[in-house]
């Protein structure tokens, strides 16, 4: 399969990554993310982890959840944008034709 656009987790895979994350510290920095009422820097989030991540690691995982559709990163900081809205999955489901 050939993919016209490499997400930069992608790109990662395919160098030498010192240290990948593990899910239990993406899990950590998403709900540090969820929980936030506003805008948080990426000190922010380590702040909130107790500084127990490294740099390099949480750029990784910022990337991913970017990728992912889960985050947007800008100018003021990065925001949870995700929503599993259930009434919307159940339009989307009856909406389209099977």
């Amino acid at each position: 399969m050939v993919y016209a656009h490499k997400t930069y987790a992608t790109q990662l895979l395919e160098q030498e990554v010192l240290h990948y994350p593990t899910l239990k510290t993406v899990l950590q920095v998403e709900e540090v993310l969820m929980n936030s009422q506003k805008a948080i820097s990426r000190e922010g989030i380590k702040r909130a982890l107790g500084g127990k991540i490294m740099h390099q690691t949480l750029n990784l995982i910022l990337h991913y959840l970017d990728d992912s559709g889960k985050i947007y990163i800008g100018e003021k900081g990065i925001v949870w944008i995700y929503n599993p809205s259930k009434k919307l999955g159940e339009i989307v489901r009856k909406g389209v034709e099977h």
